[in-house]
C-alpha cells in the first residue's frame, strides 16, 4: 500500500478521497489555487501545495506545477478524482513515466475511452450497441449536414469527441439549429477538454440516462455493482442520480451488467469506471466510458456496501479486488441529490457567493458529502456543486421520505441552492411515477414558482466573540507549501485588524480540526431587470452577443450568453423594445448586477 497520495483535485471529492486514505492508513497531500487556501480538503490534509491563481488553467489544469507538487511532496501516488485531469491521458503517461502510480485506468485506457469517437469504435467492433451515428469526428458544418441528411435524421445530438459531464453536448432539433449546435459543441470541447472535433447521435427525445458502475483489477477481475438511473438534469448535467434504477428488472440487469464488464475488459481497463447508457424501452444503448470514479458513486455504494473509492486505491497499489461478481448483492433504495448553488427559479442561473450558517441533515440512512463550512466561498471559478445528499432506505418511496426530511433538515445560508428545486421535484406524480421530469425541469414556470427568499447576509463575529482570545492563528506559505502557525498574544478588540501585520484575526479553531482563517462576506446578488434596465444575474465571461444596439427584440429574445460556474447561460430580454443601449463585448467580465443592455418599450 503506498505511504503518500497526492489528491489532484478540490471540493467534496478532494474531501471523500482524504477521508478513504485516512482509514487505509495512507498521509495525504493537498493541492489548491489561491482562491482555495481556506479550503476544507487544504485544511484536513497533511500537507498543501499551492498551484497557482484560481483559473483552472493556471492551477489545477496545470500538469507542470502538479508535477513539481508530486516531486516536492514525495507522494506514491496521485488521485484525480473526477473533472479537471481525471481522464487526461497525457497527464497519467507523465506520471507513469516518473515511476508515480496513477489511481485509474492506463494511461491507453483513458486514450481510448475518452475520445468518445473512438470508444463508439472500438464498442462496436466489440458486439457492443451505439446509439446510432457517426464513429469518425464531423470536421466541418457542410459534413455534418450531409451526414445528418444521408442517414441520421432530425432532432441530432452534436458532441463534443472529448466531452463529458454535459459539456460539449447540443441538440439541433431542426436543420436551422444545427449551426448554432455545432459551434456551441466544438467551443466547449475546445474550452474544457482542449478538443474541439464533434461528432453526430441520433438524439433519442426521453431515454433514461442509466450507467453501470464498474471494477477491474491488474489480475484479469471485471466485476460490475449494478446500476444507476441518472436522468433527471439540466442541460444534460445531473441533478439527482438513485440506484438501483426504477426501471431496470433483474433480466436487463444482467444484460447490461454484461455489456459494461466486456466493454471495460475490451480496453483492459483497471480501478473504477462507469460505462453510459440510454435506455429507451428494452433498448440499451453504449454512450460512452467515463474512465474515473463518478460523482454519483455514493448510491451504489449505499446499496452494496462496497467503498468504490478504498477499492479503486487498493487496486492501484496491486491489490486484487476484494469482491467477486456472486458477492454484489443489492439491497434497499438510495438517491442523491447534488446540492448546486444555482438558482432553480431562473433557469439554474449560477448563484455564487459566501456561505454564512451551514448545517448538515443527520440520523439513520444519511450521508452528506461536501467540502464547505460556515465561511466557505462558492467562486464563480469552478463547478457550483456545494455537496451531495444520499439517502438510504428499504425501497424508493421510504427512501423519498427519508430524502424529504433530510433537506428540510439542510440549512445553508448565504447562497442560493437547488434544495428549494428538490424538496419540489420529489413531492411530483412525475417522480413517484419513476418518470424523467424532463417536462418539469424544462418548464420555466414551474421553475419559477421555486424562487425563495432573498439569502440571508453574512454575520460577522462579534466584539465579545473576540475580545477574549489569546491565541491567533494563521496560515502562512513558505515557496509555496502551506504552513498552519498559531501565534500566542493579547487578543484583537473587535477582532478587526492585523496582528503585528500578519493579516486578519481569526478565532480559535475548532477543536479536532485545523485552524484557519475566516473572512465573512455579503451573499451575491440576485440580479434580473427593473424598467429598461436587463441586468447581469451572475458574474462571468460573455461568450455571444445575439443583439445589436438599435435594434427591435421581443421579450424572450437571446441577449447574450455568459459563462459562468462551467456553464453556459442564456440570458434573454425581459420585455419587447428597442436595444438602446448595449455596454457589453464578447470577451468581457461581467458582475452580478451589472447592465447587460439598456431595452426601451417599442412606443418610444
Amino acid at each position: 500500500m503506498f505511504s503518500k497520495v497526492l489528491i489532484a483535485n478540490r471540493g467534496e471529492i478532494a474531501v471523500r478521497i482524504l477521508r478513504a486514505c485516512e482509514e487505509l492508513g495512507i498521509a495525504t497531500v493537498a493541492v489548491y489555487s489561491e482562491l482555495d487556501r481556506d479550503a476544507l480538503h487544504v485544511q484536513r490534509a497533511d500537507e498543501a501545495y499551492l498551484l497557482g491563481p484560481g483559473p483552472a488553467a493556471e492551477s489545477y489544469l496545470a500538469i507542470d506545477r502538479l508535477l513539481d507538487a508530486v516531486e516536492r511532496s514525495e507522494a506514491q501516488a496521485v488521485h484525480p478524482g473526477y473533472g479537471f485531469l481525471a481522464e487526461n491521458a497525457s497527464f497519467a503517461a507523465a506520471l507513469e513515466e516518473r515511476g508515480i502510480t496513477f489511481i485509474g485506468p492506463p494511461s491507453t485506457a483513458i486514450e481510448a475511452m475518452g475520445s468518445k469517437t473512438r470508444a463508439r469504435e472500438l464498442m462496436a467492433k466489440a458486439g457492443v450497441p451505439i446509439v446510432p451515428g457517426t464513429t469518425e469526428p464531423v470536421p466541418t458544418l457542410e459534413d455534418a449536414r450531409g451526414v445528418i441528411a444521408e442517414t441520421i435524421g432530425y432532432p441530432v445530438a452534436v458532441k463534443a469527441a472529448g466531452g463529458g459531464g454535459g459539456k460539449g453536448f447540443r441538440v439541433a432539433l431542426s436543420e436551422d439549429e444545427l449551426e448554432a449546435a455545432f459551434a456551441g459543441a466544438a467551443r466547449e470541447g475546445e474550452k474544457f477538454f482542449s478538443d474541439a472535433t464533434v461528432y453526430l447521435e441520433r438524439y433519442l427525445p426521453d431515454p433514461r440516462h442509466v450507467e453501470v458502475q464498474v471494477l477491474a483489477d491488474r489480475h484479469g477481475n471485471v466485476v460490475h455493482l449494478g446500476e444507476r438511473d441518472c436522468s433527471l438534469q439540466r442541460r444534460h448535467q445531473k441533478l439527482i442520480e438513485e440506484a438501483p434504477a426504477p426501471a431496470v428488472n433483474d433480466e436487463l440487469r444482467a444484460r447490461i451488467g454484461t455489456i459494461a464488464t466486456e466493454a471495460a475488459a475490451a480496453v483492459a481497463y483497471t480501478g473504477a469506471g462507469t460505462i453510459e447508457g440510454l435506455l429507451q424501452g428494452e433498448e440499451y444503448f453504449f454512450l460512452e466510458m467515463n474512465t474515473r470514479v463518478q460523482v454519483e458513486h455514493c448510491v451504489t455504494e449505499m446499496v452494496t456496501g462496497i467503498d468504490i473509492v478504498k477499492e479503486g486505491i487498493r487496486v492501484a497499489a496491486g491489490e486484487p479486488l476484494s469482491i467477486r461478481q456472486q458477492d454484489v448483492v443489492l439491497r434497499g433504495h438510495a438517491i442523491e441529490c447534488r446540492i448546486n448553488a444555482e438558482d432553480a427559479s431562473k433557469n439554474f442561473a449560477p448563484a455564487p457567493g459566501a456561505i454564512a450558517g451551514y448545517r448538515e441533515p443527520g440520523g439513520p440512512g444519511v450521508r452528506v458529502d461536501s467540502g464547505v463550512g460556515p465561511g466557505s466561498e462558492v467562486s464563480p471559478m469552478y463547478d457550483p456543486m456545494v455537496a451531495k445528499l444520499i439517502v438510504w432506505d428499504v425501497d424508493r418511496e421510504q427512501a423519498t421520505a427519508r430524502m424529504l426530511r433530510a433537506l428540510g433538515e439542510y440549512e445553508i445560508e448565504g447562497v442560493q441552492t437547488l434544495l428549494p428545486f428538490h424538496t419540489a421535484i420529489l413531492q411530483t406524480r412525475q417522480w413517484a411515477d419513476g418518470e424523467t421530469c424532463r417536462d418539469l425541469i424544462e418548464d420555466r414556470a414551474w421553475l419559477k414558482e421555486l424562487a425563495a427568499h432573498k439569502p440571508s447576509e453574512s454575520r460577522s463575529a462579534t466584539p465579545e466573540t473576540q475580545a477574549a482570545t489569546v491565541e491567533q492563528s494563521y496560515t502562512v506559505e513558505v515557496s509555496g507549501k502551506r504552513f498552519e502557525v498559531t501565534v500566542i498574544g493579547p487578543g484583537v478588540a473587535g477582532g478587526a485588524g492585523p496582528v503585528n501585520g500578519a493579516g486578519p484575526a481569526a478565532a480559535p479553531a475548532p477543536a479536532g480540526r485545523k485552524p484557519s482563517r475566516r473572512r465573512d462576506r455579503a451573499a451575491g446578488g440576485g440580479g434580473g431587470a427593473g424598467g429598461d434596465t436587463l441586468v447581469s444575474p451572475i458574474q462571468g465571461t460573455v461568450l455571444k452577443v445575439a443583439v445589436q444596439a438599435g435594434a427591435a427584440v421581443e421579450e424572450g429574445a437571446l441577449v447574450c450568453v455568459i459563462e459562468a460556474m462551467k456553464m453556459e447561460n442564456e440570458i434573454t430580454a425581459h420585455k419587447s423594445g428597442k436595444v438602446a443601449e448595449l455596454p457589453i463585448a464578447v470577451g468581457a467580465s461581467v458582475g452580478s448586477g451589472d447592465t447587460l443592455a439598456v431595452i426601451s418599450s417599442a412606443q418610444e
